[in-house]
């Protein structure tokens, strides 16, 4: 994988504004690098060598959980924000992306095997009037759930970081961002392809209220969260805020002439990802979620088969119903990732629990393609 791009400077110095434009922006020094807070058994040196250093260009902060057969270690670095300094805490909440699609998964899975919900039925069985007449070919709940249904992503805030950041007060509901994406018509027929997009959850979490007649968070919880464990996790609506003690997010914004500044990016309505990508969790809740979810004590056989079923026939499809497959070193992993500003997080685990990986960390440019450093070189020493 190509190594991400830095700006030097922002290595060399690390002198930070928070806020843009007309907002006040007081600058202040970087906190000098900490050693990483590591323990369990086995040791693993290797993992806490790769979140060393911290912070630094790419992150701030980092939170891992490794777990499985050979047994349970936990490791954090970096600081809670750059204003104080403070050691990172290891039991922070922080923006879990789209990790909140494990969730919906299971939910909607946890709804299919008690017959409430039929995977192979079409969407407008459950919400008659949702696609257009150019959707030609039904699109099914799998379809969702895998990725394949076709349907083109929805509009948000803008496209560049200024246009979005500019708008992290305000509300997207969910039901104008599909709206938008119906409105473009089909990509392709549903099963036909797979493109993992935002809105495929979107509707899925719109099937949950339907069906259920409550809304998402509250059966999210009820169905997942709860059975899991999950008492540090929530789903925040269009509250700004993370509530509880967490980590602040920063995101790297270059200025005109070269340099970068860090722009505080911790309050942000994420209302228009909802049932794709809005939860708030923590390292310990996420791994609880995986190892319950695995362990067969959320989603029943044969559900749970979907969630390690690739749907065949599609070139490169790596996607199942809220997981991905990876293959690295002869085991596959299924995981899911998940990326807002300022917060990069990822759930993994093989299929037998023997290793289980959970991280957050608070990178300084979440949203890019290119690999984080920092993450790289915890994949790089958990996974191998």
């Amino acid at each position: 994988m190509r190594a991400r791009r830095r700006t030097p400077l922002l290595a060399a110095s690390l002198v930070l504004a928070l806020g843009v434009g007309p907002l006040a922006a007081p600058a202040f020094a970087s906190p000098s690098p900490s050693a990483p807070v590591c323990v369990g058994a086995p040791a693993n040196e290797a993992l806490c060598e790769a979140i060393e250093g911290l912070p630094d260009e790419n992150a701030t902060a980092a939170l891992v959980r490794l777990g499985g057969t050979e047994g349970s270690w936990r490791g954090s670095s970096g600081v809670r924000d750059l204003a104080s300094g403070r050691a990172a805490d290891p039991n922070a909440r922080f923006r879990a992306g789209s990790t909140t699609k494990v969730v919906t998964a299971a939910a909607v899975l946890r709804l299919a095997a008690r017959g409430e919900v039929d995977l192979d039925a079409s969407i407008e069985r459950y919400l008659p009037g949702l696609l257009g007449p150019e959707f030609v070919k039904p699109v099914t709940v799998r379809n969702l759930l895998n990725h394949t249904s076709g349907i083109q992503p929805g509009d948000g805030w803008g496209d560049t970081f200024a246009e979005q950041y500019a708008h992290r007060y305000d509300t997207l509901t969910p039901r104008r961002v599909v709206a938008s994406a119906v409105a473009k018509g089909p990509e392709f027929d549903a099963g036909d392809e797979q493109r993992y997009l935002n809105v495929n959850y979107t509707i899925l979490g719109m099937l949950i209220e339907e069906v259920t007649g409550r809304p998402y968070a509250v059966e999210a919880t009820r169905l997942v969260l709860r059975p899991a464990g999950m008492r540090h996790t929530y789903f925040p609506g269009a509250d700004p805020r993370i509530r509880g003690p967490h980590h602040r997010g920063y995101q790297a914004v270059p200025r005109p002439d070269g340099t970068t500044r860090l722009v505080d990016v911790t309050e942000w309505n994420q209302s228009d990802r909802w049932a794709a990508g809005d939860m708030i969790s923590t390292t310990a809740d996420l791994e609880r979620l995986v190892t319950a979810l695995f362990g067969g004590r959320i989603v029943p056989e044969p559900q749970l088969r979907e969630m390690f079923t690739v749907p065949a026939g599609i070139d490169g499809a790596t996607h199942s119903a809220g997981l991905q497959r990876w293959e690295h070193g002869g085991t596959v992993h299924w995981f899911k990732s998940g990326a807002r500003h300022g917060y990069s997080t990822v759930v993994a685990a093989t299929e037998d629990l023997s290793r289980t990986l959970v991280y957050s960390v608070t990178d300084t440019d979440a949203k890019d393609t290119s690999p984080n450093p920092v993450t790289e070189r915890i994949r790089e020493a958990a996974l191998t």
